[in-house]
């Protein structure tokens, strides 16, 4: 497996030469300055990568070239859509990337409700809290139907925490559900995002997975033909949220979504983080499962809670079988003659990095210790699989 860091470019605040003293090999990065939809130029590919190389890296993965919200909405006429992701594909496959990273979560990529909860040692980690969701969604925004997806208990302290809550509190909960957006994407108040939700409305999860389908077959005879990887990331949470439907959740969704279009250039983003924070599943049996067409991992822990919340958790401990996932995916390396891209997904904030500003997740010291942590892993079952790494 082969070590990367997600660097966010101009919208970084860790230097890429900090990066390097990280021991990782390759970057994961992307142009998030570039709207959505719109065609990546070469010029910017090229300059993106000569600033990476430059450093001692190769860019090895894009995260993300992201799906125009028309598209996921089957929304009008998205023929030039669709050309543009066409070519922005062509465009990086020219400059020898060809491991893209997408996902098709409506409005939001991942969501957590805060971006700064203790933990036992003294740091800090990202959570998502099923109360502050539940006040968010019920509350302050007044969902139609949203109390229907909580418990009765759930929804009491929800109110108890909505009646005690400062507009600081507000505030920092709704600045928290819109940092999941990364680099330049705009962040909506809560004004903004009611019309947003709206754009939704009457999109069934049968609904969106035609839209993905139909992208699937648009996009992926392109990718094969250029000798390119697109690895879906799966939804985090994995679970509907805001009134909209998630289709990238489980095991079941996964086997789906391969079948769709059944090419090798169709394939998943691992992500134990994502997978790890549903009830119903079981992470290991889903890495047994789909390792074969797994071309981007990310690595990260979870401990969940029965309400649906979830803190994400140091990269060993948690609920997912870390080991167990790492060895599956280095037997199917060995069994494909590939090597897959991981990084150390999110990490606490620890030591220094309650000093930096950084984009949430996206620590120095914390994930540092996660891809040492990882990195030993690796080594020790590499030996004993005799697994070349």
């Amino acid at each position: 497996m082969r070590e990367s860091w997600r660097w966010f470019g101009q919208f970084d605040t860790i230097p890429i030469d900090q990066i390097r003293q990280t021991g990782a090999q390759a970057i994961v990065s992307a142009l998030h300055e570039v709207p959505y939809g719109v065609v990546w130029p070469h010029e910017a590919i090229a300059q993106r990568k000569s600033e990476i190389e430059a450093a001692g890296f190769s860019w090895d993965v894009v995260e993300s070239l992201p799906v125009h919200e028309a598209i996921k909405k089957g929304e009008g006429d998205l023929s030039q859509l669709f050309a543009n992701y066409r070519q922005s594909l062509a465009n990086l496959a020219h400059q020898g990337i060809k491991t893209i990273c997408y996902n098709f979560m409506p409005v939001l990529d991942w969501t957590r409700t805060d971006l700064q909860y203790p933990v036992e040692n003294g740091g800090t980690c990202l959570r998502f809290s099923a109360v502050k969701m539940a006040a968010f969604e019920v509350y302050m925004l007044h969902l139609p139907d949203a109390a229907d997806n909580y418990s009765e208990t759930t929804l009491s302290d929800a109110k108890i925490w909505f009646d005690s809550a400062t507009s600081e509190d507000k505030s920092t909960l709704l600045h928290a559900i819109m940092s999941g957006l990364p680099g330049a994407v705009d962040r909506y108040n809560l004004d903004e995002l009611h019309p947003v939700l709206r754009r939704y409305e009457g999109i069934s999860h049968s609904d969106l997975r035609s839209n993905l389908k139909r992208f699937l077959e648009e996009v992926v005879p392109t990718a094969s033909e250029l000798g390119m990887k697109l690895c879906i990331h799966p939804d985090d949470p994995p679970f509907d949220i805001l009134g909209l439907p998630r289709i990238v959740s489980s095991k079941d969704d996964i086997s789906w979504l391969l079948e769709a279009v059944e090419e090798d250039a169709n394939g998943l983003t691992f992500c134990t983080g994502s997978l790890g924070a549903g009830a119903q599943n079981d992470v290991v049996e889903i890495a047994s499962r789909f390792a074969h067409r797994t071309h981007f991992a990310h690595l990260r822990n979870v401990t969940k809670y029965e309400d649906t919340s979830f803190e994400e958790s140091e990269h060993l401990g948690g609920d997912v079988d870390m080991v167990s996932v790492i060895e599956l995916l280095l037997t199917s390396e060995q069994e494909r003659a590939v090597t897959i891209p991981f990084r150390a997904d999110h990490g606490h904030s620890l030591l220094s990095d309650k000093t930096m500003t950084f984009q949430p997740g996206y620590t120095l010291i914390g994930r540092l210790r996660g891809l040492a942590e990882l990195r030993g892993i690796i080594a020790s079952s590499s030996r004993r699989f005799d697994i070349a790494t």
